[in-house]
């Protein structure tokens, strides 16, 4: 051991700078310079070394200092997202229109008496809040208030608190959990103003359309309301009719905003990101009322995720009537379906709740990890259960685009929250944007570390783990990415609507084995050293209890296939089988793993590695000595029981295991470590022989003294 702890050593020292030599230390502080994505990043690695040599033990304990430091990498920068932000913002002011309210009003033809109308109601709803603001210090109190002055402010308002009730970065969680009781609390307007509408919009009489359309509409909200018709051919359809007006109100309450937003802001308590947060918002509000982009996003929606039951997964999208579709009407197929918050129909017509959750879940998951085109809000009224076990999505005004880095740093978010890495987590939050470069990592992962607590230790509810870190982002002026928010409240609609089936589900825990099976499936190198992260800490040491149970995971499936592996389409349930993992994606991740932990920037790992060897020898010798077995970390039946299913999994696709293994077996790399372990093993076997010798001659000796 010691042999290898000294190889080991003397590897590392060829990395220490000249003045780090100089320290007469036997290893000190050094810096490591890297270069990532072709560009120098020069930082502190406090790679700090303490060997504790035990007399006669044969090998050594080491402990690592690893504030800034990690197995897997560098600090990562928020260049990235910095460059994203710029150009969504000006996406943003695009949408609002870059130039000044003169030219708006203008364009938009404001009458002088209109502007001045919606300012005054605006004007003295914001003066009741001031009074309010003098007179309430109870915060949860003045929370409710502001809630119920966005709902007599109307659509926009509404809106804009329905965005802020998942902005944690923006606002006190206070205030988050209150606006997030907000719902499109808008009566609808008369169907003669709709049929209007729609004969303007379609050029041609109501009863030229339509056979029949319904007297009053059978949905409504801020935006629109909905009637159900027939046409002449026979389909029945949905008919969907915008609010009159939409666009001049909107246009005019967002310009007015900027003229009251400040005294909203400060009754609020809201960081500096409010207006970014209305920009945003207003970029999605005018997406919404454009029924022609509504009607696209369906069809691109349905090419990616419809499907009608293969591979697990049962999508229903209602088709467009492009010929009675127009930017304030939009016409797709009625789908009948029970709403998911209807729990006796559901009953009735015997539907397998599971199985709609898993739908779901799946198809969500698919579109943000996967696609990276997503439903931005599939709560209960947006979602349809189907008497054939289908799942339907009936609106989508509100859709978001992530790109790549987002979606794998959503995935290394989940796997640092899970894995408790508050150092992890906080550089996540810096290459994702969430914080500025320069921002103190240290105190950010310390706050990150307190929030976790023994409590909620174990969370896997997505609102429990928002209300964890809604105090850290508000505390450190975080600033939510806008590909993110929209990530937020799409994962907590979801959470929600499948709480309406199964009042214990959990939306993170449901996410663990997809994200697993996406990390073991993505051989790219991002991916790849995300599951390393998993697996293995950032002192090197591996978390055994974790990798066992990927391995039982794996085994388990194998096990149920019959000893041959199953990629989905057969053998697992339809429900489940998204659940899978592809064995030959297992054994690429595993041959990956090993180069990783035999190359030079596994070294750590490796002295880990011949650390719990030999502990785990000693716990089996111990467990053959004792009748009660080790408590370790690695003890020797565990040891066992994960081999077991190891070679459960090995024995699905054993050409693949054995073709892999002849690959590893011949690098040399391998071959130094064997031999490592060897020289380990060689030097702990000497001193554990001489207590074993002098343990036995103890024995026998007590024993003749008590015969005699």
């Amino acid at each position: 051991m010691r042999n290898a702890l000294y190889k080991f050593l003397s590897t590392a020292s060829r990395h220490v700078s000249p003045s780090a030599r100089r320290k007469r230390l036997s290893i000190g502080d050094f810096r490591d310079e890297q270069f990532l994505g072709g560009r120098r990043n020069v930082g502190l690695r406090s790679f700090e070394f303490i060997i504790r040599s035990v007399p006669r033990d044969g090998y050594s304990m080491l402990h690592y200092s690893t504030g800034f430091t990690s197995v897997h990498g560098n600090r990562p920068s928020a260049e990235y997202a910095k460059r994203r932000k710029e150009s969504l913002e000006t996406e943003f002011g695009t949408t609002l229109g870059t130039y000044r309210s003169k030219t708006l009003f203008a364009y938009y033809r404001f009458g002088p008496f209109l502007a001045i109308y919606r300012a005054t109601i605006i004007s003295f709803q914001v003066a009741k809040l001031t009074v309010w603001h003098i007179f309430l210090q109870d915060i949860r109190k003045r929370a409710e208030k502001f809630r119920e002055t966005l709902v007599r402010l109307g659509p926009f308002y509404i809106k804009l608190g329905q965005v802020l009730s998942t902005r944690p970065d923006i606002l006190p969680s206070v205030y988050c959990q209150e606006l997030s009781k907000l719902q499109d609390q808008i009566p609808p307007f008369s169907t003669n103003i709709a049929i209007g509408l729609i004969e303007s919009q379609l050029g041609a009489p109501i009863s030229k359309i339509f056979s029949e359309i319904s007297e009053e509409p059978v949905a409504s909200a801020s935006l629109g309301q909905v009637y159900k018709a027939q046409l002449h051919s026979g389909d029945t359809v949905a008919v969907k009719v915008q609010r009159p007006g939409m666009p001049l109100m909107l246009t005019l309450d967002a310009l007015l905003f900027h003229m009251i937003g400040g005294q909203l802001k400060r009754f609020a308590k809201a960081q500096k990101d409010l207006f970014v947060a209305v920009n945003e918002m207003v970029r999605h509000m005018f997406a919404e009322i454009d029924y022609i982009l509504e009607a696209e996003n369906a069809e691109r929606f349905s090419s990616l995720f419809a499907s009608d039951g293969q591979n697990g997964q049962k999508i229903k999208v209602p088709k467009i009537y492009w010929e009675f579709t127009r930017k304030t009407v939009l016409t797709m197929e009625w789908i009948d379906g029970i709403k998911l918050t209807d729990s006796h129909r559901i009953s009735e017509a015997s539907l397998n709740r599971k199985e709609l959750i898993d739908q779901g879940v799946y198809c969500s998951l698919r579109q943000i990890i996967e696609e990276g085109y997503f439903h931005g809000d599939p709560h209960p009224g947006n979602l349809l259960a189907i008497s054939d076990g289908s799942l339907a999505y009936i609106d989508y005004g509100m859709m978001g685009d992530i790109p790549r880095h987002y979606r794998v740093g959503l995935i290394q978010v989940l796997v640092h929250f899970v894995n408790r890495d508050s150092w992890g987590l906080a550089n996540d939050f810096l290459s994702l944007g969430f914080i500025p470069d320069g921002a103190d990592i240290k105190a950010i992962a310390d706050a990150l570390q307190a929030s976790f607590g023994d409590s909620a230790r174990h969370s896997t509810d997505f609102q429990a783990i928002m209300n964890q870190l809604y105090d850290v982002m508000y505390e450190f002026n975080f600033s939510l990415p806008p590909d993110y928010a929209l990530v937020v409240r799409a994962l907590g609609s979801l959470e929600g609507t499948a709480k309406a089936l199964d009042p214990e589900f959990k939306v993170v825990e449901s996410a663990y084995p997809f994200v697993i099976g996406r990390l073991l499936s993505d051989p790219s190198p991002d991916m790849r050293q995300i599951l390393r992260e998993l697996l293995i800490r950032n002192d090197g040491s591996i978390r055994w209890h974790r990798l066992k149970r990927l391995i039982a995971a794996i085994s388990e499936q194998a096990s149920d296939a019959g000893g041959e592996w199953n990629d989905g389409s057969a053998g697992i349930s339809a429900a489940a089988s998204w659940r899978s993992f592809d064995m030959r994606a297992v054994v690429s991740a595993t041959e990956d793993l090993l180069l990783f932990i035999f190359s030079k920037k596994g070294r750590r790992v490796r002295v880990f590695l011949i650390r719990d060897i030999i502990q785990a020898i000693d716990s089996s010798l111990d467990d053959i000595s004792k009748s009660n077995p080790h408590d370790g970390e690695f003890p020797a039946a565990r040891a066992v029981n994960g081999m077991r299913s190891l070679w459960t999994a090995v024995k699905s696709t054993p050409e693949a295991w054995a073709g892999m293994l002849l690959r590893i077996s011949t690098r040399p790399e391998l071959h130094r470590f064997v031999a490592d372990v060897a020289s380990a093993l060689g030097t702990h076997s000497q001193k554990r022989f001489r207590e074993t010798f002098w343990h036995q001659l103890s024995n026998i000796l007590h024993k003749v003294t008590q015969n005699r």
